[in-house]
């Protein structure tokens, strides 16, 4: 299996397969407009724009899994993105990316390259990781995704590299991304 057997739900309804990807170096990412990490949006549109011509493409997949973070329609996240951090990176259809009703990619993506831990040497994944433990131990527990912009890297010919979690900046992934350019 790869990522190119799988079909994804455009925001306007549309299905495409993401074998219209193939040949790109592809970031797969959850998002959510109301949380604390939403500011990684303005680092992922800025490696969209710079990588883009090399064959960077990123992905979006809003999520109102984590604590409602994601309250909008698909066309008010459409919005939000565009106006509030100027997103030109495709966002696709709003939906689960854990548990039962998950979209079938991330089920793959989170299985594929399995959880490793938060980096509790940072502030971020220390806080994250007491978040969880306090509020909702059951995100903790498997492979699942755990919170709002755990993203996943692919290589140009479909294979998982690494999966980068919710705390870890876009910036802090440009090394991986280069060398797989």
């Amino acid at each position: 299996m790869s990522v190119y057997d799988f079909k994804v739900k455009r925001a306007n309804g549309d299905v495409i397969s993401l074998k219209n990807y193939e040949g790109k170096v592809l970031i797969v990412v959850n998002t959510a407009s109301k949380c604390g990490f939403t500011p990684q949006f303005a680092d992922l549109e800025n490696l969209y724009r710079e990588y883009g011509n090399a064959g960077l493409e990123i992905l979006g997949f809003p999520s109102n899994q984590f604590a409602g973070q994601e309250p909008g329609n698909d066309h008010e996240v459409q919005k939000f993105c565009q106006v509030n951090y100027g997103v030109s990176f495709p966002i696709f259809a709003k939906g689960d990316v854990r548990g039962d009703d998950s979209n079938p990619l991330f089920t793959y993506l989170s299985e594929a390259i399995p959880f490793t831990g938060l980096d509790e040497a940072t502030p971020q994944g220390k806080g994250l990781q007491d978040f969880l433990k306090e509020n909702f131990p059951q995100y903790l527990e498997g492979n699942g995704v755990k919170w709002n912009f755990t993203k996943f890297l692919i290589d140009r010919k479909g294979n998982l590299v690494k999966r980068f979690e919710s705390p870890v900046s876009p910036v802090d992934m440009v090394e991986d991304i280069k060398r797989i350019l």
